[in-house]
């Protein structure tokens, strides 16, 4: 039986990893946090919660992860935490950047100091190509990152590599372009959507307020994924992957999809708050998985508007869940 930690386990991507892991018939660790409770809302709407080993392990503390890694000498480890709001990270810069930064390296340090024989997930981002020159993106484009969120991620993703090259550690970066599901927290533009038209169709009488709605952005289901992460630490060299779906849809495009699936005109429920405008906003970018199309075999299918229907399907039932 294979062993897998993941760090940042009660998000979106760690709990639908843990899923997938368990039914692999791994035995799967995770990190949660020391000092606070940790939300484990998502581990026990997917069925989970009493699968899992958690440890609270403070991964800002190396010392720490270094006796947790010696002590469960995980095959594979897939680094998920971070502090991952771009909006939010530009009012805490700092906070931002050590811990997304910091975290990584207590990690990689870890198992270079452990000589461990782990292979190393490294969850990079879409957002670390910022005003990309050219469409679409692929593994080599140029990064531009635009936030200090984008700029954490693109500094974790270098070491990883480094690590790599310095060390001949197994380290995979996974470049995830925007991958929603019922388990995106409530400050992600799609989750306030879905929201706001699920309560609305129940009688709300509230009006979901947008920024630049015009931005467009690559979307696809989390769930799907979240199985390339699995598949990059199973290949025989580790390297980069965009896992994305080739094509842009607006936010606009997402709120009247979402809207329509529950019977009502976006517009008429839509205040749109010029406030909310960043200017460092990425017009467009998309990104281009032919690379994990043709070395991980991951083929994702689900078009656009099948996507927002199925989300707007999932944020309905667990709000009659009272979740």
């Amino acid at each position: 039986m294979k062993k897998a930690l993941i760090t940042g386990i009660t998000g979106q991507d760690g709990s639908y990893l843990t899923k997938y892991l368990l039914a692999m018939d791994y035995e799967v660790y995770g990190m949660i946090k020391i000092s606070l409770d940790e939300n484990l809302d998502n581990l026990r709407y997917l069925g989970v919660i009493d699968k899992v080993a958690l440890i609270k392990a403070d991964v800002m503390n190396r010392e720490a992860v270094r006796k947790h890694l010696e002590a469960i000498r995980p095959d594979e480890i897939y680094n998920l935490v971070a502090k991952s709001s771009v909006a939010q990270s530009f009012g805490q810069p700092l906070g931002t950047v050590e811990f997304n930064v910091m975290t990584t390296l207590n990690l990689l340090e870890s198992m270079r100091d452990l000589s461990l024989d782990a292979r190393f997930y490294q969850a990079s981002s879409s957002e670390m190509y910022g005003k990309v020159k050219n469409l679409p993106v692929v593994e080599d484009s140029v990064l531009h990152p635009v936030s200090p969120y984008a700029i954490s991620k693109a500094a974790g993703h270098w070491l990883a590599i480094n690590y790599r090259e310095a060390y001949n550690m197994f380290c995979c970066c996974g470049i995830l372009f925007n991958h929603e599901s019922v388990l995106r927290p409530h400050n992600f533009v799609t989750k306030k959507i879905l929201s706001a038209a699920a309560r609305i169709s129940t009688g709300s009488k509230e009006k979901l307020i947008l920024g630049n709605i015009e931005i467009r952005r690559d979307w696809g289901y989390a769930p799907e994924y979240i199985k390339s992460m699995w598949s990059m630490l199973q290949q025989d060299e580790p390297g980069e992957y965009v896992i994305a779906t080739n094509e842009a849809h607006s936010i606009k495009e997402f709120a009247e999809l979402a809207f329509s699936h529950v019977g009502l005109n976006w517009i008429d429920h839509t205040v749109i708050d010029e406030k909310l405008y960043r200017h460092s906003d990425i017009d467009v970018i998309y990104g281009d998985p032919s690379k994990a199309r043709k070395q991980l075999g991951w083929d994702y299918k689900l078009p656009f508007e099948e996507l927002v229907g199925t989300l707007m399907q999932e944020q309905i039932c667990r709000m009659k869940n009272g979740q």
